[in-house]
Protein backbone atom coordinates (compact mmCIF):
# COMPACT_ATOMS: atom_id res chain seq x y z
CA UNK A 1 0.00 0.00 0.00
CA UNK A 2 1.55 3.61 -0.86
CA UNK A 3 1.88 5.48 2.40
CA UNK A 4 -0.19 8.45 3.02
CA UNK A 5 1.32 11.78 4.25
CA UNK A 6 -1.86 13.89 4.43
CA UNK A 7 -5.49 13.69 4.06
CA UNK A 8 -7.79 14.95 1.16
CA UNK A 9 -11.27 15.07 0.37
CA UNK A 10 -12.07 14.33 -2.99
CA UNK A 11 -15.45 15.22 -5.06
CA UNK A 12 -16.12 12.37 -6.15
CA UNK A 13 -18.93 12.90 -8.92
CA UNK A 14 -18.67 9.25 -10.43
CA UNK A 15 -17.95 10.85 -13.77
CA UNK A 16 -14.36 10.31 -15.59
CA UNK A 17 -12.39 13.52 -14.67
CA UNK A 18 -13.12 12.78 -10.85
CA UNK A 19 -12.12 9.27 -10.94
CA UNK A 20 -8.84 10.19 -12.65
CA UNK A 21 -8.26 13.27 -10.09
CA UNK A 22 -8.89 10.48 -7.43
CA UNK A 23 -5.99 8.52 -8.40
CA UNK A 24 -4.10 10.75 -8.60
CA UNK A 25 -4.66 12.26 -5.14
CA UNK A 26 -3.72 8.43 -4.48
CA UNK A 27 -0.69 8.93 -6.43
CA UNK A 28 0.40 12.01 -4.50
CA UNK A 29 0.33 10.29 -1.27
CA UNK A 30 -3.17 11.23 0.04
CA UNK A 31 -5.62 9.47 1.78
CA UNK A 32 -8.68 10.17 0.28
CA UNK A 33 -12.32 10.82 2.07
CA UNK A 34 -14.81 10.75 -1.12
CA UNK A 35 -17.67 13.36 -0.91
CA UNK A 36 -20.38 12.65 -3.30
CA UNK A 37 -23.93 15.45 -3.67
CA UNK A 38 -26.84 14.13 -4.48
CA UNK A 39 -27.99 17.99 -5.61
CA UNK A 40 -31.47 16.49 -7.45
CA UNK A 41 -29.40 15.85 -10.79
CA UNK A 42 -31.39 14.87 -13.36
CA UNK A 43 -28.25 12.22 -13.99
CA UNK A 44 -28.66 11.11 -10.36
CA UNK A 45 -27.46 7.72 -11.44
CA UNK A 46 -23.67 9.14 -11.36
CA UNK A 47 -24.13 8.93 -7.71
CA UNK A 48 -23.86 5.01 -7.58
CA UNK A 49 -21.36 5.12 -10.05
CA UNK A 50 -19.23 7.44 -7.32
CA UNK A 51 -20.29 4.36 -4.67
CA UNK A 52 -18.70 1.87 -7.49
CA UNK A 53 -16.01 4.06 -7.84
CA UNK A 54 -14.94 4.47 -4.33
CA UNK A 55 -15.26 0.77 -3.95
CA UNK A 56 -13.00 -0.26 -6.85
CA UNK A 57 -10.57 2.44 -5.81
CA UNK A 58 -10.39 1.08 -2.38
CA UNK A 59 -11.91 4.11 -0.49
CA UNK A 60 -13.36 3.24 2.79
CA UNK A 61 -14.24 6.98 3.31
CA UNK A 62 -17.48 7.69 1.31
CA UNK A 63 -19.86 10.58 2.63
CA UNK A 64 -22.66 11.15 -0.22
CA UNK A 65 -24.66 14.29 1.24
CA UNK A 66 -28.46 15.03 -0.08
CA UNK A 67 -28.65 18.55 -1.43
CA UNK A 68 -31.84 18.85 -3.48
CA UNK A 69 -30.84 21.75 -6.17
CA UNK A 70 -33.90 21.64 -7.46
CA UNK A 71 -35.23 24.00 -5.16
CA UNK A 72 -33.18 26.36 -6.81
CA UNK A 73 -33.55 25.54 -9.82
CA UNK A 74 -31.87 27.57 -13.10
CA UNK A 75 -30.18 24.58 -14.49
CA UNK A 76 -31.10 22.06 -17.19
CA UNK A 77 -29.49 19.24 -14.64
CA UNK A 78 -31.83 20.42 -11.91
CA UNK A 79 -35.35 21.32 -13.82
CA UNK A 80 -37.27 20.36 -16.81
CA UNK A 81 -35.72 22.92 -19.30
CA UNK A 82 -34.07 20.02 -22.31
CA UNK A 83 -30.19 18.97 -22.24
CA UNK A 84 -29.19 20.72 -25.57
CA UNK A 85 -27.92 17.56 -27.78
CA UNK A 86 -26.16 16.88 -30.83
CA UNK A 87 -24.04 20.90 -30.58
CA UNK A 88 -20.80 21.01 -32.36
CA UNK A 89 -17.89 22.30 -30.19
CA UNK A 90 -17.88 25.78 -32.14
CA UNK A 91 -21.93 25.92 -31.07
CA UNK A 92 -20.87 24.63 -27.30
CA UNK A 93 -17.71 27.20 -26.85
CA UNK A 94 -20.43 30.24 -27.42
CA UNK A 95 -21.91 30.31 -24.35
CA UNK A 96 -22.33 29.49 -21.05
CA UNK A 97 -24.88 26.39 -21.50
CA UNK A 98 -28.25 25.66 -19.59
CA UNK A 99 -26.48 22.72 -17.91
CA UNK A 100 -24.21 25.64 -15.77
CA UNK A 101 -26.06 24.79 -12.11
CA UNK A 102 -25.41 27.87 -10.24
CA UNK A 103 -23.24 28.28 -7.85
CA UNK A 104 -22.76 24.80 -7.97
CA UNK A 105 -18.88 24.26 -7.46
CA UNK A 106 -19.04 26.91 -4.79
CA UNK A 107 -21.48 25.17 -2.94
CA UNK A 108 -19.49 21.59 -2.93
CA UNK A 109 -16.34 23.47 -2.25
CA UNK A 110 -17.47 25.27 0.88
CA UNK A 111 -19.40 21.66 2.50
CA UNK A 112 -16.07 20.10 0.97
CA UNK A 113 -13.95 22.76 2.90
CA UNK A 114 -16.17 21.78 6.51
CA UNK A 115 -15.89 18.12 5.55
CA UNK A 116 -11.73 18.61 5.30
CA UNK A 117 -11.62 20.64 8.21
CA UNK A 118 -13.62 18.36 10.46
CA UNK A 119 -11.61 15.42 8.92
CA UNK A 120 -8.09 17.36 9.30
CA UNK A 121 -7.06 17.18 5.65
CA UNK A 122 -4.90 19.63 3.93
CA UNK A 123 -6.04 19.30 0.36
CA UNK A 124 -9.38 19.35 -1.15
CA UNK A 125 -9.23 17.32 -4.91
CA UNK A 126 -11.53 18.11 -7.72
CA UNK A 127 -12.00 17.38 -11.40
CA UNK A 128 -12.78 20.65 -12.90
CA UNK A 129 -11.24 21.48 -16.45
CA UNK A 130 -11.01 24.35 -18.55
CA UNK A 131 -9.98 23.04 -22.01
CA UNK A 132 -12.31 20.98 -24.05
CA UNK A 133 -15.08 21.93 -22.38
CA UNK A 134 -18.49 24.14 -22.04
CA UNK A 135 -17.28 27.11 -20.49
CA UNK A 136 -18.36 26.80 -16.91
CA UNK A 137 -16.91 30.22 -14.84
CA UNK A 138 -16.82 27.55 -11.71
CA UNK A 139 -13.75 25.98 -13.28
CA UNK A 140 -11.29 28.15 -13.43
CA UNK A 141 -8.42 29.23 -12.09
CA UNK A 142 -9.56 32.77 -11.00
CA UNK A 143 -12.19 30.94 -9.49
CA UNK A 144 -10.24 28.59 -7.74
CA UNK A 145 -7.24 31.10 -5.87
CA UNK A 146 -10.52 33.24 -4.66
CA UNK A 147 -12.16 30.19 -3.25
CA UNK A 148 -8.76 29.34 -1.68
CA UNK A 149 -8.20 33.34 -0.36
CA UNK A 150 -11.79 32.63 0.98
CA UNK A 151 -11.32 29.65 3.11
CA UNK A 152 -8.46 30.61 4.05
CA UNK A 153 -10.00 34.18 5.95
CA UNK A 154 -13.38 32.13 7.31
CA UNK A 155 -12.32 29.14 8.81
CA UNK A 156 -10.64 27.87 11.93
CA UNK A 157 -8.07 26.38 10.33
CA UNK A 158 -7.16 29.02 7.79
CA UNK A 159 -6.90 31.39 10.68
CA UNK A 160 -4.49 28.65 13.14
CA UNK A 161 -2.32 29.00 9.92
CA UNK A 162 -3.11 25.58 8.34
CA UNK A 163 -4.87 26.65 5.39
CA UNK A 164 -7.13 23.87 2.66
CA UNK A 165 -5.39 24.07 -0.53
CA UNK A 166 -7.70 23.06 -3.61
CA UNK A 167 -5.79 20.96 -6.02
CA UNK A 168 -7.48 20.82 -9.54
CA UNK A 169 -4.49 18.68 -11.22
CA UNK A 170 -6.65 18.19 -14.37
CA UNK A 171 -6.93 22.26 -15.13
CA UNK A 172 -5.42 22.44 -18.13
CA UNK A 173 -5.57 19.34 -19.36
CA UNK A 174 -7.09 18.19 -22.73
CA UNK A 175 -9.84 15.42 -22.27
CA UNK A 176 -7.52 13.22 -24.37
CA UNK A 177 -4.32 13.71 -22.12
CA UNK A 178 -6.83 12.93 -19.06
CA UNK A 179 -7.91 9.68 -20.67
CA UNK A 180 -4.15 8.85 -21.07
CA UNK A 181 -3.48 9.88 -17.74
CA UNK A 182 -6.07 7.41 -16.07
CA UNK A 183 -4.98 5.05 -18.21
CA UNK A 184 -1.92 5.30 -16.31
CA UNK A 185 -3.28 5.60 -12.98
CA UNK A 186 -5.56 2.35 -14.12
CA UNK A 187 -8.92 4.05 -13.49
CA UNK A 188 -11.70 1.99 -13.89
CA UNK A 189 -13.57 3.88 -16.60
CA UNK A 190 -16.16 1.44 -17.25
CA UNK A 191 -17.94 2.35 -14.05
CA UNK A 192 -17.65 6.01 -14.91
CA UNK A 193 -20.74 7.95 -15.77
CA UNK A 194 -20.65 11.37 -17.56
CA UNK A 195 -24.04 11.85 -19.21
CA UNK A 196 -26.21 14.54 -18.68
CA UNK A 197 -29.49 13.05 -19.95
CA UNK A 198 -29.07 9.00 -19.21
CA UNK A 199 -31.46 6.78 -21.28
CA UNK A 200 -32.21 4.71 -18.25
CA UNK A 201 -28.75 3.80 -16.78
CA UNK A 202 -26.90 4.20 -20.22
CA UNK A 203 -25.26 7.15 -21.39
CA UNK A 204 -27.03 9.45 -24.46
CA UNK A 205 -24.31 9.73 -26.84
CA UNK A 206 -25.46 12.86 -27.62
CA UNK A 207 -25.20 15.43 -25.16
CA UNK A 208 -22.46 17.75 -24.67
CA UNK A 209 -21.29 15.83 -22.13
CA UNK A 210 -21.25 12.27 -24.00
CA UNK A 211 -19.46 14.22 -27.42
CA UNK A 212 -16.83 15.45 -24.99
CA UNK A 213 -16.32 12.51 -23.42
CA UNK A 214 -16.03 10.27 -26.36
CA UNK A 215 -14.41 12.65 -28.16
CA UNK A 216 -11.74 12.30 -25.82
CA UNK A 217 -11.36 8.39 -25.98
CA UNK A 218 -10.86 8.70 -29.90
CA UNK A 219 -8.38 11.76 -29.57
CA UNK A 220 -6.54 9.25 -26.75
CA UNK A 221 -6.33 6.18 -29.34
CA UNK A 222 -8.90 4.42 -26.62
CA UNK A 223 -11.90 2.37 -27.06
CA UNK A 224 -13.93 4.18 -23.98
CA UNK A 225 -14.89 1.11 -22.42
CA UNK A 226 -19.23 2.25 -21.54
CA UNK A 227 -21.83 1.62 -23.94
CA UNK A 228 -24.56 4.74 -25.38
CA UNK A 229 -28.00 4.60 -26.62
CA UNK A 230 -27.06 6.57 -29.59
CA UNK A 231 -23.62 6.89 -31.18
Amino acid sequence: MKPTSHRAVVLASGGRDSTVTAAIAYQEGCERFFLTMAYGQRHAVEVERARQVAAALGVANHLVINLDLRAIGGSALTGQAAVPKDRLGTKRNQTIPVTYVPGRNLIFLSIAAAHAEVMGASFIYFGANVLDYSGYPDCRPEFIRAFEAAVKEGTKAGTEGTPLHVKAPLLMLTKAEIIQRGIELHVPFHLTHSCYDPVGNQACGRCDSCVIRWEGFAKAGVMDPITYATT
